[in-house]
This record gives C-alpha cells, sequence and structure tokens, in this order.
C-alpha cells in the first residue's frame, strides 16, 4: 500500500475517495508525493482508459524505499544506463525526458527506406548520443510500464491498456521541441459500433503525416501490432491490426528487414499467443498510401512483454504466475554481444534479485563485462542462468 501526499493532504491508495481526489488532482495540475521516504518523492498522475493512476516519474525508481511498489531497480543494468544525459536527458522538475534521435522526421526526395536495427554501429555503441528507432521503442515500453508483470494482471493487459501506456509514456517526451505524442501514431482497438468516431479520431491524428504541397515531407512515428504481410506488385505491405489500411514498403526493404529480423520473425511465427510489434517512421501521400521510411520490430509475449530469445521467453513464462511483480530489461542501442540484465525481481526480500541469461555463444569478454556490471550493483542479488550448462535454475 502506498501513501502519498498531494498538496498537504495526505491520502492511501486504499481510501474509498482516492479516484475522486486524483480526479481534482489531476484537473488542477497537482503533484502527488509518495511518503515511502522523506523527503517524499515526487510522482505523476495518469489517466488510464477512465481511472487515475499515480505513477513514478521517469528513472525516479531508484529514488523510492525498496520496499515501496513503485521502487525500480537501477537502470545501469540495461541498455537505458548508456543513453541517460546523452540520448535521453531528463528534466528533474517536470520529469519530462528530451530525446535525441539518429532517425530523421522528415523526407525530402526518393531516400532508400532503412530497416532499423537494435545492431548498432561501432560509434554508437561506444558513443551512444542517440536513440535508434528501435531504443526508441524499448523506451517507450520501458516508461509505459509495460515491461511490468505480475500474475494480478492476468487478463487485463489487451491493446488497450498497451495503446494507454504508449500515449501516456509519449506525452512525458519531448523530440526537437514538440510533445512526441503530437507526432506518435497508435491505433485505437476498433469496435464496429464507434467505427465513424474512430474513423474521424484517426484522420485528426494522421494529419501531421499528409504529403505536403512542396517542400519535405513531414513523418510520423507509428507504433502498432503486425497482424501480416502480403507481397504488392513492387513490394510488401504490412496489416497491422485495428487499421483499415496498411503500410506499404518496398521489396529490397523487405529483404532487409526479414535478413535483419529473422530471429524475431522466427519467434513470432512459432505460436499464435506472440505479438509483433513495429515501430516505423511514415508518411501519407496524396494518393492516400502510408509509405513507411524507416521501420523495426521486435516481439512480445501473450502478456505483451519483450523478449529476445527461445529462453527468455522460458524465464519470463516461469514468472508470469507469480504474484510478485517482475520487470524486463531491454537492450536499447545495445549488441547483442554485451550483457544485460534480463529481469528484475523488485520485490524479492531481502534484496532485489537482478536474472541474468548467458548464452551458449558468450566468450571470456562477456563474461568480464557481466561480473563487472554485477559487482557495481552490490544491492542485487545475482540469479544466472549459463544456458551451456545445462536447465534454468531453481528460481528465487
Amino acid at each position: 500500500m502506498r501513501r502519498f501526499l498531494i498538496g498537504k493532504e495526505p491520502l492511501d491508495e486504499t481510501a474509498p475517495e482516492f479516484q475522486s481526489q486524483l480526479e481534482r488532482a489531476y484537473e488542477q495540475k497537482l503533484r502527488p508525493l509518495c511518503r515511502c521516504k522523506e523527503p517524499p518523492v515526487p510522482m505523476y498522475i495518469a489517466r488510464v482508459d477512465g481511472q487515475f493512476l499515480v505513477k513514478r516519474m521517469p528513472l525516479s525508481g531508484r529514488d523510492h524505499e525498496v520496499a515501496c511498489p513503485s521502487y525500480e531497480s537501477p537502470y545501469e543494468l540495461s541498455g537505458l544506463g548508456p543513453l541517460i544525459g546523452n540520448a535521453i536527458q531528463i528534466d528533474a522538475t517536470t520529469g519530462s525526458a528530451v530525446l535525441k534521435l539518429d532517425f530523421s522526421l522528415s523526407k525530402r526526395g526518393n531516400r532508400t527506406v532503412a530497416a532499423s536495427s537494435t545492431e548498432a554501429s561501432e560509434s554508437v555503441r561506444n558513443e551512444p548520443k542517440k536513440l535508434s528507432l528501435k531504443a526508441m521503442l524499448h523506451y517507450l515500453w520501458d516508461v509505459g510500464e509495460l515491461t511490468e508483470w505480475t500474475s494480478l494482471w492476468a487478463g487485463k493487459r489487451g491493446w488497450g491498456r498497451v495503446r494507454s501506456g504508449l500515449i501516456n509514456a509519449a506525452r512525458q517526451m519531448t523530440v526537437r521541441g514538440n510533445p512526441l505524442c503530437d507526432i506518435l501514431f497508435v491505433p485505437e482497438v476498433f469496435h464496429q459500433q464507434d467505427r465513424e468516431k474512430i474513423a474521424a479520431r484517426r484522420a485528426t491524428a494522421l494529419a501531421g503525416a499528409q504529403a505536403a504541397a512542396s517542400g519535405p515531407r513531414r513523418l510520423m512515428i507509428a507504433v502498432a501490432e503486425v497482424k501480416e504481410f502480403a507481397p504488392t506488385r513492387d513490394g510488401q505491405k504490412i496489416i497491422a491490426r485495428h487499421l483499415p489500411f496498411p503500410f506499404v514498403i518496398e521489396q529490397g526493404t523487405w529483404k532487409r528487414l526479414s535478413a535483419r529480423y529473422e530471429t524475431e520473425l522466427e519467434l513470432w511465427r512459432s505460436s499464435d499467443e506472440l505479438h509483433l510489434i513495429l515501430i516505423a517512421t511514415f508518411g501519407i501521400s496524396s494518393a492516400g498510401i502510408a509509405a513507411v521510411e524507416e521501420i523495426a520490430m521486435m516481439v512480445v509475449n501473450e502478456n505483451w512483454v519483450p523478449f529476445e530469445t527461445v529462453d527468455e521467453q522460458r524465464l519470463l513464462e516461469r514468472l508470469s504466475g507469480l504474484r510478485r511483480k517482475s520487470v524486463k530489461g531491454l537492450r536499447f542501442n545495445l549488441s547483442r554481444e554485451q550483457p544485460i540484465v534480463s529481469v528484475t525481481l523488485p520485490e524479492q526480500r531481502p534484496a532485489p534479485v537482478a536474472m541474468f541469461i548467458v548464452p551458449a555463444s558468450s566468450n571470456g569478454e562477456y563474461e568480464a563485462a557481466l561480473a563487472e556490471m554485477i559487482e557495481g550493483r552490490p544491492e542485487m542479488t545475482p540469479w544466472i542462468w549459463r544456458v551451456s550448462e545445462g536447465d534454468m535454475p531453481a528460481l528465487p
């Protein structure tokens, strides 16, 4: 149970008047303070599916007491660490993040479409000054708290909640001087009875992607679930769920995309319970065609939690039935040759647990980097599964 201060008024989340007081505070733009520590930790109020929720400020999870439900493990254990202060600059007062991107949000002329990847160049890995498109998707997923899971949420997380989490996350981010939410398009869950209102809202949201009469074409960023791929005369079209139109990509781009994301596509096709998520920059031509400029993808499980390998999928499956919260670590710009925490268990006692999966292909450099990472966070209890040594160890 969390206890807050809103203004000078104390409040706990079990109080009958909690929702009504949050609504008033939301309208008055008041910031709740979590009383797990002294001085209290600033938080913010989000509106999700008609309910008001108190959420932690970006990167403030470590400021909460370990026993507090808002506690979050250190971001240095994931690919987020190298980006903080460089590609992601957090305003400590407002909690908003200014993002630096390594992809374009405009198009001039006929530029070759790119298939973005987590596999960054050496210069990006060593000096991660900007977010790749894949890293942008990871950051939205992370801030939207979609990396978190507990069995108490079983059956309660669908695309509607995923969309709310992404849009609320984007409201806290600024790109090139403008709110990210102004250029982020996430399809609304389609309901036949509301099709006309949904179509009107969609047209309004997509206005920024329409082709201009002259000058560079502005691009938007789409995040959507892939339903299927289908061939066209000169390329492929990506059919997304909840959308009446496809995203179109050229044949050469499709071949590069298929090669670069072979693992994700193979995992997605292995089970009907898995979801494939795309993030793409796109514009809408004067003919009304949504053409992709740059694209990246990731696969998520039935609970919408991302994973990279079958081994991670198995670990998430084991953890999904537990009431304790688990938090998936993400790679962002880091290559697969660098270790990251696979999952953290922030509520584990006496200390939070950092869970690592060491692939069978790892070498001495990987092991040395892992040892350094563990040594740098002595407050976390390490759990290590070396795949080459056999079956998954017992859970903590």
